[in-house]
């Protein structure tokens, strides 16, 4: 594929999108953060989307279409917990599915929606060549500012909310044998939008967070990019059943990374909400081109989409 013709990078046409829809109106924050704030005066409305395409997003051989549900709803939860809020309501449309299909589909993503208290309130549905399913939420942050991603400075901590690398370890379990069931399995198939932990992290005085969804070291970098800060990492977190690799770039734990300045009103906030602990895994510098762990130039590892 020559250089004119080539896919472009998900990045690349964010970058291009973002030209072309301009700036936000006044303080609100648009284009490259988890979710859109439509008030910042009050914080009270985030606003995000995502789209699961088959063969891109889901294979169906791996895990039920109740589960291809219960995902699709959950990565966008992750995009509300990532701003320390709650979500109010979401709308999901559905591109060709059968009836059949359809039905499964919302066993699924209507039991997440009841588990984490977001009703379904509509949407709409199409035909098409692929499986495509879309889910647009609305949210709202508890009497604290959205946590952007841009706001970390240097010397401050970074956490993690819980070991990495397990939705990476279940998917290549499923791959090796469909009918696989472990921890790692489960949490592929059924992950949990870290929504308590988004609320206390913003509450004990988070400056930057975001939602592991592509792969803890890309999604890392982003945050680092967006704050101008680097990162020096003294952990990488690893869950039981998964590998380095698995942990540093495999993507859709839909963990949360976040910093802060005060690391024991971290821990204060999370044990007064009767929450685990985040995992400390280092601190942020002044250097923007600092990416380390131990010393050792990290390489920011993850999915990046090909569009096209």
């Amino acid at each position: 594929m020559t250089e004119t013709t080539r896919r472009p990078r998900e990045l690349e046409a964010i970058e291009l999108l973002t030209r072309l829809v301009g700036p936000p109106v006044g303080d609100e924050v648009w284009i490259g953060d988890d979710a859109a704030v439509l008030d910042p005066l009050t914080g009270r409305v985030l606003f995000a989307t995502d789209l699961a395409a088959e063969g891109v997003h889901f294979d169906r051989r791996q895990g039920t279409l109740a589960d291809v549900g219960w995902r699709v709803l959950v990565q966008n939860l992750s995009d509300i917990a990532a701003m320390g809020g709650r979500p109010r309501a979401a709308v999901v449309a559905v591109a060709g599915a059968e009836l059949d299909e359809l039905e499964r589909i919302y066993e699924g993503l209507l039991e997440a929606s009841r588990r984490f208290e977001c009703p379904v309130v509509g949407g709409d549905l199409s035909d098409a060549a692929v499986l495509n399913l879309s889910v647009a939420i609305l949210g709202e942050t508890a009497g604290v500012a959205p946590v952007l991603r841009s706001g970390a400075k240097p010397g401050e901590t970074i956490y993690v909310t819980n070991p990495l690398g397990a939705a990476a370890a279940g998917l290549r379990e499923l791959r090796a044998d469909p009918s696989a069931s472990s921890p790692c399995v489960q949490v592929f198939l059924r992950p949990e939008p870290r929504l308590a932990e988004g609320a206390a992290a913003a509450v004990a005085g988070a400056t930057a967070m975001i939602d592991v969804s592509d792969g803890f070291g890309i999604d890392l970098r982003r945050l680092a990019d967006a704050s101008d800060v680097g990162v020096a990492l003294d952990e990488l977190p690893v869950a039981p059943g998964a590998s380095r690799g698995e942990a540093l770039g495999g993507g859709e734990d839909y963990e949360l990374i976040f910093t802060v300045p005060d690391p024991g009103r971290v821990a204060a906030v999370f044990a007064a909400h009767g929450l685990n602990p985040p995992l400390r895994v280092g601190s942020t510098t002044a250097d923007p081109s600092a990416f380390h762990l131990g010393g050792v130039k990290l390489d920011p590892a993850g999915y990046e989409h090909r569009l096209g």
